[in-house]
């Protein structure tokens, strides 16, 4: 072990007590496993913090521990919850939803009304004495219910001092949450002179993993995260459990989802497809021009062409969609004064994807720009000259050196370009809401939606109350495919890797 020293050691100590509250809240927030997880972390940095022969290691470890817990775990985490029912009405432990649903009580309208006396010790615990309409006097007892005893109300009882009505009504709220059980009954404060003994409604038999009604005797029993009867009653709320694949079964064997996916998943590689392959084509064009130092005033037309890109992207979206409005739209007044028609560019489904796709294009092309236009620079100007001298003319040069170096910068990006566009719902959300929606599917899909847009609609959309084990589900899916699509695209890069030692 190496001297460390004072600060380091209170570092150290200030990020262990903050993983601690931290990982404290976790678990009562029912996050066992993120606790475990934080703690783990941790743990491992100061492990090695404070060993001089992992010194090395302390540059890595901080980033991989940052991955671990904002990229690994979420991943690790959603896939857990695809296999399962978690959304609403399923949001609790098995146990606590037997809990939730045994706390409650009934009061018979026959049952006999007592007036109460309350005894208070000075540790703040609280007992009862109930008297009824003939005088009796009864003890409060969790165990044996109503115990009888002497006629007179005692002052003092087993330590506990009785508190006058005064007292009562100040500590009214405190007295009321500890009201007690006797026997199979809850004490049940209605006012400062009346109470009641509430029987519950439900009782729980672990033996048989059964929940009981008390007024109908019939018996409920856990199936699919719920307690239903045989009669096909089910108690709320349910409970998390697995499902297994279920979730995803649900995506194949439900008609109503299975049929518009297919057109969605379509949909959504034309969208990403066409978004990169426009953005980066028009961002590649003004680049070529951008670089030609013929061209006078090129600041001028570099400040102006990344506009778009300094607007935050909601409202370019919200101001185009103003713009394109078929009634009083700047650009619709425009094309109409020109063609002599005035698009209904979010009505017709044709139209809405042509909108998408122009409006997404505006907001990207200063990104492939700038990218490009770096790109272009960093290509040595030898390498055209002597082309040139060879006979090359310029598409021949464009073809043969420009592109072919420049896809060795920009093909990692336009990966990472296709990867958004795939699960680009804010502009699906802002400029369309998906729509127009698709007639006869029985579900909540419009002609612009794209999987992950769809994703939100069936799990949160769709009438049924949130469905967090669906939506994770369909994530998983959707992280697959674009996984997949990502590996022949690196598969491509490297081929244009191959191409590039030739030039």
């Amino acid at each position: 072990m190496r001297r460390v020293s004072v600060a380091w050691i209170s570092a150290l100590v200030v990020l262990n007590g903050a993983g601690l509250v931290f990982s404290r809240s976790l678990v009562l927030n029912n996050a066992a496993p993120a606790a475990i997880t934080v703690a783990v972390c941790v743990a491992l940095f100061d492990w090695v913090m404070l060993r001089r022969s992992l010194y090395p290691w302390r540059w890595i470890v901080p980033g991989f521990l940052m991955m671990l817990l904002v990229v690994i775990y979420p991943v690790v985490y959603t896939v857990y919850i695809s296999f399962t029912n978690y959304g609403d009405g399923h949001l609790l432990r098995k146990e606590q939803a037997i809990e939730r649903i045994t706390s409650n009580f009934i009061v018979e309208d026959e049952a006999p009304r007592y007036v109460w006396f309350a005894y208070r010790n000075p540790a703040g615990e609280y007992r009862f004495v109930l008297t009824d309409s003939e005088g009796s006097v009864y003890f409060v007892d969790a165990e044996e219910g109503l115990v009888p005893i002497d006629p007179d109300v005692p002052e003092e009882l087993n330590g506990f001092s009785r508190i006058g009505r005064v007292e009562a009504v100040r500590h009214l709220d405190e007295i009321q949450r500890s009201e007690p059980m006797a026997g199979d009954y809850q004490l049940r404060i209605r006012s400062l002179d009346a109470a009641v003994l509430a029987r519950p409604s439900h009782l729980y038999d672990p033996d048989r993993d059964v929940i009981i009604e008390y007024s109908s005797g019939e018996y409920f029993h856990a199936r699919n995260g719920v307690f239903r009867s045989e009669s096909g009653r089910r108690l709320t709320p349910g409970f998390v459990t697995a499902v297994g694949g279920g979730n995803y079964l649900r995506i194949v064997t439900d008609q109503r989802i299975r049929r518009p996916f297919l057109r969605v998943f379509l949909w959504t590689i034309v969208f990403a497809s066409s978004s990169v392959v426009l953005t980066f084509t028009l961002g590649l064009a003004l680049a070529l021009a951008l670089n030609d130092t013929r061209l006078p005033l090129r600041g001028m037309f570099r400040s102006l062409l990344i506009v778009p890109y300094t607007i935050p992207g909601f409202i370019s979206m919200l101001v185009w969609v103003g713009l394109m409005n078929p009634l009083y739209g700047p650009f619709n007044l425009a094309l109409q004064s020109i063609i002599g028609v005035s698009p209904r560019w979010f009505s017709d489904p044709t139209l809405a994807r042509v909108a998408t796709i122009f409006i997404n294009t505006w907001l990207g092309y200063p990104y492939m720009l700038i990218v490009s236009l770096g790109a272009l620079q960093s290509i040595p100007a030898e390498l055209h000259e002597a082309a040139a001298i060879d006979g090359a003319g310029p598409i021949n040069r464009l073809f043969r050196i420009t592109l072919p170096l420049l896809f060795l910068s920009v093909g990692p990006l336009l990966i990472g370009a296709f990867a958004f566009n795939f699960n680009n719902f804010a502009v699906i959300e802002l400029v369309t809401q998906g729509g127009p929606p698709q007639a006869g599917i029985g579900t909540p899909a419009g002609h612009t939606d794209i999987l992950i847009s769809y994703t939100y609609r069936l799990a949160f959309s769709g009438g049924r109350g949130n469905e967090y084990g669906f939506a994770s589900a369909i994530s998983v899916i959707i992280f697959l495919i674009i996984a997949t699509l990502t590996a022949i695209n690196f598969r491509f890069t490297r081929i244009l890797d191959e191409v590039s030692e030739n030039v």
